[in-house]
């Protein structure tokens, strides 16, 4: 059976996912996650064939060794356990093509492309934009091109693109001319997540892809956007994916003062401070404890709830300037990780947003439904699970027929 590979590297896990066409759209067959790539890392491959939250078919844990993290290797180890699996589980199974998620497309790329030297070496140059992201991206598309035949067509599909629409007033920061001229402005990420749910919601109801629709993609990676008509109008992260909300182990936003007091007063440098913003902040330095919502939520500790506190609160404060970007506010959905799961957190920022309007129903709320707004809340709120490789799977379908 041809089938369709998708590679979609996070910044702490690794999915990928199986398709083949039917009826000229893309089915999927088995999704593999491996989590927690800093590790031990879980892996754990579903059968969606007949059933679409996935049937578990086989769980592991991948240790720090194999992953060889010290050498930062995980994302790069761990898809050849993926590939390996897939040949020794699936030997009827042929691989014709590949997409990869890319975090950013930079200011070239607003569209899906195939992968060639010329599109590689470009994506390269974008390391430094997205340190947690692209460097893998890139290495896990060089890790196909040796496992695979040189003639199955790679496709990069980028988190950047869907963003391209967002207005100018929007877009750029208030710099000199010259550096915005240079590129320097807000980018937005998670495209593909925010345009699988736009997707999503025109397939459950036509009216309501067309309204004032705010996402928020929540979890280790965090940001929202606002979206008028399937088109993107704003986004909480810019330039780089460190702004916005706080995320796992990311500031978010920051007044860029603090970094210029850090520079002068602690005497730290580019390097420390990349590596502070990235890896030591959002929920990991407010508690102290852990950038893992599940690990926050067990606990007792006092810093690990103002984490969480934190993390509502700001989730409350850019629902306002999304809706500022819309001119009002119909429909939200939570998505990602945290978002699609953590019903305690939606409830809360619910309440925060209560000034809106919003209101959940507690019973929707903690079941499987997508509709968890109360019937007499002036905001249509939904927990819909983001599908980034799906959304993947259906532009590499799209270009390669």
């Amino acid at each position: 059976m041809d089938m369709i590979l998708i590679v979609n590297a996070g910044s702490s896990s690794l999915k990928c996912s199986l398709f083949d066409i039917v009826e000229g759209d893309v089915r999927q067959h088995y999704r593999v996650k491996v989590a927690n790539l800093a590790g031990p890392a879980r892996l754990e491959i579903r059968d969606h064939l007949e059933d679409p939250d996935g049937v578990l078919v086989d769980r592991e844990e991948l240790s720090i060794e194999l992953l060889d993290v010290i050498h930062g290797n995980a994302h790069a180890q761990a898809l050849k356990v993926v590939l390996d699996w897939l040949n020794v589980h699936l030997p009827q199974s042929r691989i014709v093509r590949v997409g990869h998620r890319v975090v950013h497309g930079g200011d070239r790329y607003s569209e899906p492309v195939r992968i060639d030297d010329e599109v590689l070496g470009y994506l390269k140059t974008l390391i430094p934009l997205a340190p947690l992201h692209q460097p893998y991206n890139v290495r896990l598309i060089e890790l196909c091109r040796e496992a695979l035949t040189d003639d199955i067509p790679q496709m990069a599909c980028f988190d950047t693109a869907f963003h391209t629409t967002i207005p100018d007033v929007a877009q750029h920061y208030a710099l000199p001319r010259r550096l915005t001229e240079a590129g320097v402005r807000r980018y937005g990420f998670h495209g593909l997540s925010y345009e699988y749910i736009h997707d999503k919601l025109s397939r459950l109801d036509a009216d309501l892809s067309e309204r004032k629709l705010v996402v928020a993609h929540l979890g280790a990676g965090s940001s929202m956007c606002a979206i008028q008509a399937g088109k993107s109008q704003a986004s909480t992260m810019g330039f780089t994916a460190v702004e916005g909300l706080p995320m796992g182990s990311r500031s978010g936003q920051l007044d860029p003062g603090v970094l210029l007091y850090l520079m002068r007063e602690h005497d730290m440098g580019v390097d420390d401070i990349e590596h502070m913003l990235y890896k030591e902040c959002g929920w990991l330095g407010v508690s102290g404890i852990s950038s893992d919502m599940m690990t926050l939520k067990q606990s007792d500790n006092p810093h690990a709830r103002e984490a969480i506190e934190m993390y509502a609160y700001r989730i409350a404060q850019f629902t306002a300037a999304m809706a500022a970007a819309l001119s009002g506010i119909e429909v939200f959905v939570f998505t990602g990780g945290v978002g699609e799961n953590d019903a305690d957190l939606r409830a809360r920022v619910a309440e925060l947003n209560g000034w809106l309007g919003m209101k959940l129903d507690a019973t929707r709320n903690h079941s499987d439904e997508y509709l968890i707004s109360a019937d007499d809340s002036a905001i249509k709120v939904f927990a819909i699970p983001t599908n980034e490789e799906k959304m993947i799977a259906r532009h590499v379908l799209r270009l390669t027929t």
